[in-house]
C-alpha cells in the first residue's frame, strides 16, 4: 500500500510515497498503522500468527522476514548478502519532488556518487524506467541499478513521471494516448530541478539511459531534445508502435 484507490495522501505520510511498506489497519477506526521500516516489501506469506516477506531498498538487496500479526518489529530470516553490503562502496539516495507536467507534483531520487566531494562536480545518469506505468522508488533493482552508476562516479537520477504507478490511479492514467507529452516534460523538468538542487551534478555531462518504454523515451528525446544530453542508451526501445 502506498496511496489509497482514489489516489488520496490520507492514508501515508510524505515519507511512505515510493515505498512500499507493511500497513496494519484497525478495522473498527480505519486506523493506519506502518509496521515495516523504509524500502520495497514484496511476496507477501501469511498464516495465523505471522507474515513472511522479501524487504529491499535502495543500498540493500532483498532479504527475507518476518512479522509477528500480534506487534513488535520484523525480524530478519536470511543475511545471505550482509558480507558483500557491508563490502561494497554505494551511494546514499534521497528523495525530491519539482512542479511537473500540467502544475502537478512529481517525485523522484537522486543517488550520490560513491564518495562524493561536494566541492567537485559529478556527470549524471538520468535513468528512466519502463512500463511506462511503473516505478523507481527506494527498491533495490537487478537490472538497472542506479548504485551501478554512483560506484562509477555518477550522480543518479530517476523521476517517477507521470504515468508512474503508487501516486493514485489518476496519475497513472494520466498518459494514456500520451505517451510522449507529459513524461518528457517531467523528465526535462526533473533533471533540471535535481541540477539545481544539487550543484554536485553536472548539468553540462548528463547521459539519458533506458529500456522498454524507457528505451522509447530515450527515441523520443533523440528527437525533441537532441542538445540536451551527451550520450543516449536504448535498450529494447520501442520505435514502431504500429508494427509493435
Amino acid at each position: 500500500l502506498s496511496i489509497d484507490p482514489d489516489g488520496n495522501t490520507a492514508w501515508v505520510t510524505a515519507d511512505e510515497l515510493g515505498r512500499k511498506k507493511v500497513f496494519a489497519v484497525e478495522l473498527a477506526t480505519g486506523t493506519v498503522t506502518p509496521r515495516s521500516e523504509n524500502g520495497s516489501v514484496a511476496s507477501v506469506l501469511a498464516d495465523a500468527t505471522q507474515l513472511v516477506f522479501l524487504r529491499d531498498d535502495l543500498r540493500t538487496p532483498a532479504e527475507l522476514f518476518r512479522l509477528a500479526k500480534a506487534g513488535g518489529e520484523p525480524t530478519a530470516i536470511t543475511t545471505i548478502n550482509t558480507t558483500k553490503v557491508t563490502a561494497a562502496q554505494m551511494g546514499k539516495a534521497e528523495p525530491f519532488e519539482f512542479v511537473g507536467a500540467g502544475g502537478d507534483t512529481v517525485h523522484g531520487w537522486v543517488v550520490e556518487p560513491v564518495g562524493l566531494d561536494a566541492a567537485k562536480t559529478y556527470p549524471v545518469a538520468l535513468l528512466i524506467h519502463g512500463g511506462p506505468q511503473g516505478s523507481f522508488g527506494d527498491h533495490f533493482h537487478y537490472r538497472w541499478n542506479p548504485q551501478a552508476y554512483a560506484g562509477a562516479g555518477f550522480g543518479a537520477v530517476m523521476i517517477d513521471f507521470h504515468g508512474s504507478t503508487g501516486y493514485g490511479q489518476a496519475f497513472t492514467d494520466a498518459i494514456n494516448d500520451d505517451w510522449g507529452g507529459k513524461p518528457l516534460t517531467d523528465l526535462d523538468k526533473g533533471l533540471e530541478a535535481a541540477l539545481a538542487k544539487y550543484p554536485w551534478l553536472d548539468g553540462t555531462r548528463v547521459c539519458a539511459l533506458g529500456a522498454s518504454y524507457g528505451g522509447y523515451m530515450i527515441n523520443w528525446i533523440a528527437g525533441k531534445l537532441p542538445d540536451r544530453f551527451r550520450c543516449l542508451v536504448n535498450h529494447d526501445g520501442l520505435f514502431d508502435m504500429r508494427s509493435m
